[in-house]
């Protein structure tokens, strides 16, 4: 009977995390345009590099409040405990963006002759590669609940 029960949660939550998914894609489509528009334009004062860096922050300071407000559950757990977390997890994020821009467009992008926007598109590449592993990093660590904190007591 617990077997029937845990399929059929399944398979009730199968749509749910579906969109969620999806709401989370569209926050960071969000947040990753304001992630490459505040680059182009600190790209004109700053170095490459470090434009990256300082628009990352602002990338993930909007995309903190667009998947605590719109992608995940409400949670008993602290904004600012929930807060640390997200940055945590981009902190790992943010080095993988950073690693494939950097690495697009000075070693790759030069190296096979491509001159289009190089800075833009390796940006770019660099902003989406750390979608999935993200998500599930929000979702079972950045804002985790409380109650799923808590050991589970068998009634067996």
């Amino acid at each position: 009977m617990t077997d029937l029960l845990t399929v059929e949660k399944k398979r009730k939550a199968a749509p749910r995390e579906t969109l969620r998914i999806a709401s989370f894609a569209v926050t960071g489509g969000i947040a990753a345009v304001c992630n490459l528009g505040f680059r182009i334009l600190f790209s004109r004062v700053m170095r490459y590099e470090l434009a990256v860096m300082v628009a990352y922050l602002i990338g993930m300071i909007v995309a903190y409040v667009l998947a605590r407000s719109f992608v995940f559950e409400k949670s008993e757990t602290a904004w600012y405990t929930q807060l640390t977390r997200f940055a945590i997890v981009n902190i790992f994020g943010f080095t993988q963006v950073w690693l494939v821009s950097v690495g697009l467009v000075r070693v790759l992008f030069p190296w096979v002759g491509f001159g289009w926007h190089p800075e833009d598109v390796a940006h770019l590449f660099g902003v989406a590669s750390p979608i999935f592993v993200s998500y599930y990093a929000h979702k079972h660590f950045s804002f985790r609940s409380i109650a799923d904190e808590r050991p589970i007591v068998s009634r067996g």
